[in-house]
C-alpha cells in the first residue's frame, strides 16, 4: 500500500469486480466460446453502464476525477456493487478530486475520560472502542476478560487484525469461524485505506502484515471491501468455553474514526450464563492484560 497510487487502486478494484461478474449474470449472451478475459469485458461494462468505451477504459486506467454521481451509481450497477463496494467506489472518486487529496487527520489512539466512564459504566456487556486500523483503543472490564487471548501479546496498542493474521494458531482457537474473520478483517481494513490514504500508521500495519502473511497478501490483494455494523460472532474463550455472541458496532459522532462495539447475548441463553462466570473469573484475577501500555495507564 506504501508504494501503491491511487490510480492503481482504482485500476486494481474495478477490474477485480468486472472479473467476477459472467456475461450470463448481467443478462448479456455470451458469444463465442473462447473468452479471452475473465468475466466482463471492458465495452459490455461501458454498455451496462451507459458510457462510452473509451470513458470506462479511462476510468478503470485509474481517472475517476470528475465522474458524476449519477456515472458512479451507473458503474456500481453494472458492476454489482454491494453497500460497501459502491461506498468503496464513491471515495476512490472522492480522493481523485483535487479538492478531496487533503490529507485527513489520522485516527485516533486515545480517548477522553468521559468516553472511558461510558465503556466503565456498561457492566453486563463487554464494550470496547476500535480505531479504522483495528487497534483497540479503550475497553471495559468485561471485554479485557474476553478479549484476553488478544491482549497477551504485549504489543501496544493491541490490533485485531494484527493479532488474527500474525498469531494464527491462538486466533484459530479464540474464533470459532476464522476463515469468515479473517477475510473480514482484511476487507475491513482496504475499506478504511480508502478512507485514509495517507494514514502512516495504516500504511506501516498493512506493510507488516503483507510481508508476514501470506494469507494476507493474498486476500489484500482480491480488493474485497466489507462494513462491520452488527451481526454474530462465535468465541471460545479458554476459561469459559464458546460464547455465541451478537456485536454492535457504533460510530461516536463526537470522537471520528472511533467506533463503539458491544457483545450482548439474549437472557437465559448460555452465552449470557457464560457471559456472568467470565465476569467472576475477570473479579477473580488481580492482574489482567489491559489494552494500554503501563506508561499510558500512569499517565
Amino acid at each position: 500500500m506504501g508504494t501503491t497510487d491511487l490510480r492503481t487502486e482504482i485500476r486494481e478494484f474495478l477490474s477485480s469486480r468486472r472479473a467476477r461478474i459472467t456475461p450470463e449474470e448481467s443478462g448479456l449472451p455470451a458469444y463465442g466460446g473462447n473468452r479471452r478475459v475473465k468475466g466482463l469485458r471492458r465495452e459490455e461494462v461501458a454498455m451496462l453502464a451507459g458510457v462510452s468505451v473509451d470513458y470506462y477504459i479511462r476510468m478503470e486506467r485509474g481517472s475517476l476525477s470528475g465522474a458524476s454521481d449519477s456515472v458512479l451509481d451507473a458503474l456500481a450497477g453494472a458492476l454489482k456493487l454491494d453497500e460497501a463496494e459502491r461506498d468503496h467506489l464513491f471515495t476512490l472518486a472522492r480522493q481523485s478530486e483535487t479538492g478531496a487529496r487533503r490529507r485527513k487527520r489520522a485516527p485516533q489512539s486515545t480517548v477522553r475520560p468521559a468516553i472511558q466512564q461510558v465503556l466503565d459504566a456498561i457492566t453486563d456487556a463487554p464494550a470496547w472502542i476500535r480505531n479504522g486500523r483495528h487497534d483497540i483503543i479503550a475497553m471495559n472490564d468485561l471485554a479485557r476478560a474476553l478479549y484476553s487471548p488478544v491482549l497477551a501479546d504485549p504489543r501496544r496498542p493491541a490490533n485485531t487484525t494484527r493479532f488474527v493474521y500474525l498469531h494464527p494458531e491462538e486466533a484459530e482457537a479464540f474464533f470459532v469461524d476464522y476463515d469468515q474473520i479473517a477475510r473480514d478483517a482484511a476487507a475491513m481494513l482496504r475499506l478504511e485505506a480508502g478512507l485514509n490514504p495517507h494514514d502512516k500508521a495504516l500504511i506501516e500495519l498493512v506493510g507488516e502484515l503483507s510481508t508476514q502473511s501470506e494469507a494476507f497478501r493474498q486476500r489484500w490483494a482480491s480488493q474485497d471491501v466489507r462494513f462491520h455494523r452488527s451481526g454474530r460472532k462465535r468465541l471460545h474463550h479458554p476459561a469459559v468455553g464458546q460464547l455465541d455472541l451478537d456485536f454492535e458496532a457504533m460510530e461516536l459522532p463526537s470522537e471520528p474514526g472511533l467506533k463503539l462495539n458491544i457483545y450482548t447475548a439474549a437472557a437465559g441463553t448460555p452465552t449470557a450464563d457464560a457471559l456472568k462466570l467470565l465476569a467472576s473469573w475477570a473479579a477473580s484475577h488481580d492482574v489482567l492484560p489491559t489494552e494500554r501500555t503501563a506508561s499510558n495507564d500512569q499517565a
